[in-house]
């Protein structure tokens, strides 16, 4: 038995508004679970009413193997970290980390000895004097996810707890966040609309797009098996490359560009005139032609140098793709170009659908 389950989960507002339709997911004692999605997908309204922070229009909440809708978030035993510290400005770092304890009157010794031991997992032990204001970012972040672990509850939400710092700050808490979990075993639900954060972080990511669930995996299945246009699209950095195109004659066509997908899909007749979406990596490409791929030309237009590799943009017919090489093999801009894409590399889509094809 699951130890979370959200079976049928809708949320619709009073003015009418369907924010999520029909979530379905099933989640394991110490699991940590990533919401991933753009802006005003759903994920954060999810969290919402597992947290009971939002009221669920229909569908059952069973956490532990009991139905709790109606349960308060002081009942549900979760702990929550906003986006914002929501720190206590005169409250010194003990202070704030020690306050729901303080709350619950817990003994002062006890609540000495728990945060210490949560400074020290966060590596918070020298600032327990200062107040807020004389942290970083990242240092706040800390303070606010101790104040939630020092609780021993066993769920953790997260809400965009990374949003307010900067790209180095971001690496640091997310291996540190790792590292708590690691420590604490705690099931843990965390909402992003970064999907490195995801891909890095997750047992298990949950794609979300306007409401909706797209596809539930590992990181590695989401890469690797994306189940449409959306997921695959929306996790890798750079995104995955989309060509569109209509079969004809067995191949596929994008402007001046023709291939073969027989190779590739077998049954290529039963899409004659059909649209197709040839999707590939930009890390999967070789430049050149090579054997057992499809080899396509293109102009480079633009290339962007980052060190060990370099982003190199280009149009094929009349779409636009992003490759990545190694930096020594950078191109000039405005050459004309070949590269090639090994035939188990490439992933079709239905056209009208943008469902994989199988």
């Amino acid at each position: 038995m699951a130890y979370i389950e959200l079976k049928n989960i809708n949320k619709i507002y009073p003015n009418g508004f369907h924010a999520v339709h029909n979530f379905n997911l099933e989640i394991e004692k110490g699991e940590f679970v990533v919401f991933v999605g753009p802006s005003g997908c759903g994920k954060s309204t999810t969290l919402r009413m597992i947290a009971g922070l939002e009221d669920i229009s229909n569908g059952d909440f069973i956490l532990n193997g009991k139905r709790a809708n109606d349960l308060g978030p002081r009942e549900r035993e979760v702990a929550m970290v906003f986006q914002s510290y929501a720190l206590y400005p005169q409250m010194t770092v003990f202070d704030n980390i020690a306050f729901g304890l303080t709350l619950q009157g817990v003994d002062e010794d006890v609540i000495e000895e728990r945060v210490k031991n949560t400074a020290r997992i966060l590596g918070l032990t020298d600032y327990l004097d200062r107040l807020p204001r004389a942290l970083s970012g990242g240092q706040r972040q800390r303070v606010a996810i101790g104040r939630a672990i020092i609780r021993k509850v066993g769920i953790f939400l997260m809400d965009e707890p990374l949003s307010n710092l900067d790209a180095k700050q971001r690496v640091t808490m997310r291996y540190e966040i790792a590292q708590i979990h690691r420590e604490t075993g705690a099931t843990t639900i965390y909402v992003t609309h970064d999907q490195t954060e995801a891909m890095t972080l997750a047992d298990r990511i949950v794609v979300m797009k306007d409401g909706y669930v797209q596809q539930i995996g590992t990181p590695r299945e989401l890469y690797f098996q994306p189940e449409n246009v959306f997921v695959a699209g929306f996790i890798g950095e750079p995104p995955m490359n989309f060509l569109r195109g209509t079969v004809q004659g067995g191949a596929i066509r994008f402007g001046d560009v023709k291939l073969d997908l027989s190779r590739r899909l077998p049954a290529i007749g039963d899409w004659e005139g059909k649209q197709i979406v040839f999707g590939f990596r930009p890390e999967a490409i070789r430049l050149g032609e090579q054997e057992e791929s499809f080899v396509i030309p293109c102009q480079v237009e633009l290339t962007e140098m980052l060190g060990d590799n370099t982003n190199v943009y280009i149009t094929a017919g009349e779409d636009r793709a992003i490759l990545k090489v190694d930096s020594h093999d950078t191109p000039e801009t405005d050459a004309a170009l070949t590269f090639s894409i090994p035939y188990e590399s490439v992933y079709l889509f239905d056209g009208e659908t943008e469902k994989v094809i199988r």
